[in-house]
């Protein structure tokens, strides 16, 4: 098969070019002169520059065919990257002008990790210059370094023995930068945001990321005039980003900004690198932490409606014939299968959360007709919600200081020396710009707040971004309509921080503060818990108390 331009082609010339297929180079040359002198020949004849793919042990694997100036290069799925420097592949094609490597050429050589790319100028219908150029491990402006011109009879590199060299101490450089297991990703933001908030921004990005196993080689900030609608930032830019990304040996690509299907299959086709985005991030997050049949399902859910419209079809080639009369022709495309299949188990999970949905509601009307009061700790993920209710309960409730450690509610009780009990429930983590799928699939979980007598919102104090944290989880129970419950604010992690610091929040916020490693800081919120949920009495660390206190003049 003869790929690229053949439009025009008489089948002579097609015959021509499928008989390049036949010929072998030797393994330690970048090509034979005798395949070089037919290519030029033929070339010439052409007036098309001419292309081959050559494999290390000298098959040829593709014949190429462009136009005068140029030649654009197929699908190379057959001869992945894999976790090697290099594809395994040396792309030689005819210059008709005798002119050097071009910028596309070398683009090429960059996004497609050839082994090598040279150029054979072409005199008088034979060969003349020689210009090749390799990709290299050393550290520059360029990944790659263009090799002095030379008399194509000159050339007497080694190239088999040049190349196991260069790849071998390319894959040491890329394992000494991030190592050689799991996924090494570029995280990115696009975006026209005030410069510190994106910092901010990608501070919460390389957390997830460390949460998903994921090694960050690098985090790039761009600020366009205007975001490109295809491809978020120009073609230009992003092709320099993918080279310094496969350079780095990155294997994903990780953007902040939640892109839609046709910005990931855009970016996508650019590169053999994975691309996703903050969204899949979190998805994967909770697919990896979901413990319970109800996380189960409900992670389960969102990612297939996220992953919906993003299903991508070949065509009608892919298209299964149909029987019976008006049923002859394409039929059922393979796409519109994988569509009906998804939206089919999108319903069965949906049914299957409601029946467990039902169950949790009838286990939450027991404990309410019991009479025993109800807390529930909110608030962002990480802020130490599960190690509060661990020591408030002396229970054991999985702890990691990883963002959405856990994800399935835990409920516990807690006794008072009144002889009082409290339930405590502990639900998902908050996070910022949490995706609709995952607030809709976790609705039914987050319902447990809505029997919560109290709220105790739980807020990481050393975290630099606190202020914005206790926004984002206002935001969401304002968005499930529990915003208007009795809540007390708790800065956790206070052994962090300065006391003059800790001072100034506490007021500013009027809120109590504690460590949740250190029971003997709990005194205050025990305090403001017994007068509100016991004895029934307004305190004036809740939320409420500080409105009716401003309404009456206090």
């Amino acid at each position: 098969m003869v790929y690229g331009n053949t439009q025009g082609l008489k089948k002579k010339s097609v015959s021509a070019l499928e008989r390049i297929y036949r010929r072998k180079v030797p393994p330690d040359r970048i090509v034979s002169q005798e395949l070089a002198r037919y290519l030029t020949e033929l070339s010439s004849e052409l007036n098309r520059q001419l292309g081959v793919l050559i494999t290390r042990s000298g098959t040829v694997s593709h014949v190429i065919i462009g136009d005068s100036n140029s030649i654009f290069l197929p699908e190379l799925s057959a001869f992945p990257l894999g976790r090697k420097s290099l594809r395994g592949l040396r792309f030689v094609h005819t210059h008709l002008k005798n002119e050097p490597l071009t910028n596309d050429d070398l683009t090429d050589l960059a996004l497609l990790r050839f082994d090598y790319i040279a150029a054979v100028g072409i005199k008088d219908a034979l060969p003349d210059r020689f210009y090749t150029a390799n990709l290299t491990s050393k550290a520059g402006d360029k990944p790659y370094e263009i090799n002095p011109s030379s008399n194509f009879y000159n050339d007497d590199i080694d190239f088999l023995a040049h190349i196991e060299a260069l790849e071998e101490e390319m894959d040491r450089a890329r394992i000494s930068r991030g190592g050689d297991t799991g996924e090494k990703a570029i995280i990115i933001s696009v975006s026209q945001n005030p410069k510190h908030e994106m910092d901010e921004s990608l501070d919460e990005l390389e957390e997830l990321c460390a949460a998903s196993g994921i090694t960050v080689l690098d985090r790039v900030i761009q600020r366009p005039k205007e975001i490109n609608p295809r491809y978020l930032l120009g073609t230009g830019r992003l092709k320099e980003l993918i080279i310094d990304a496969l350079g780095k040996g990155a294997t994903l690509l990780v953007f902040n900004e939640n892109l839609t299907p046709s910005q990931t299959l855009a970016v996508a086709e650019l590169t053999e690198i994975k691309v996703i985005d903050r969204t899949a991030l979190i998805l994967d997050i909770f697919a990896r932490r979901a413990m319970s049949r109800d996380g189960k399902v409900q992670v389960e859910l969102a990612q297939l409606k996220y992953r919906l419209p993003r299903l991508t079809g070949k065509g009608t080639a892919m298209s299964r014939l149909m029987g019976g009369i008006g049923g002859r022709g394409p039929g059922e495309m393979k796409l519109e299968i994988d569509r009906r299949r998804v939206r089919d188990k999108i319903n069965y999970l949906e049914k299957e959360l409601d029946k467990l949905s039902k169950a949790r509601r009838q286990r939450r009307q027991r404990r309410s007709e019991g009479t025993i009061p109800i807390v529930s700790i909110v608030g962002y993920t990480n802020a130490g919600k599960s190690t509060l209710l661990n020591n408030l309960t002396e229970s054991a409730a999985f702890v990691e200081d990883k963002m959405f450690a856990t994800l399935d509610t835990s409920t516990r009780r807690l006794r008072f020396p009144e002889e009082r009990d409290v339930i405590i429930t502990d639900t998902v983590g908050f996070i910022r710009d949490l995706p609709k799928d995952l607030i809709t699939a976790f609705k039914a979980t987050l319902e447990e707040l809505n029997d919560a007598d109290v709220l105790i919102h739980l807020v990481d104090a050393s975290n630099p971004r606190f202020e914005k944290h206790i926004e984002s989880v206002e935001n969401i129970l304002k968005d499930l309509e529990i915003d208007a419950k009795p809540t007390l604010l708790v800065f956790n992690k206070t052994d962090k921080i300065s006391e003059d610091e800790l001072e100034g929040i506490i007021r500013r916020y009027g809120a109590a503060g504690i460590s949740a490693i250190n029971p003997s800081t709990f005194g205050p919120v025990l305090e403001a818990l017994k007068e509100r949920v016991v004895f029934g009495r307004p305190h004036r660390l809740f939320k409420e108390a500080v409105a009716e206190e401003a309404a009456d003049g206090v």
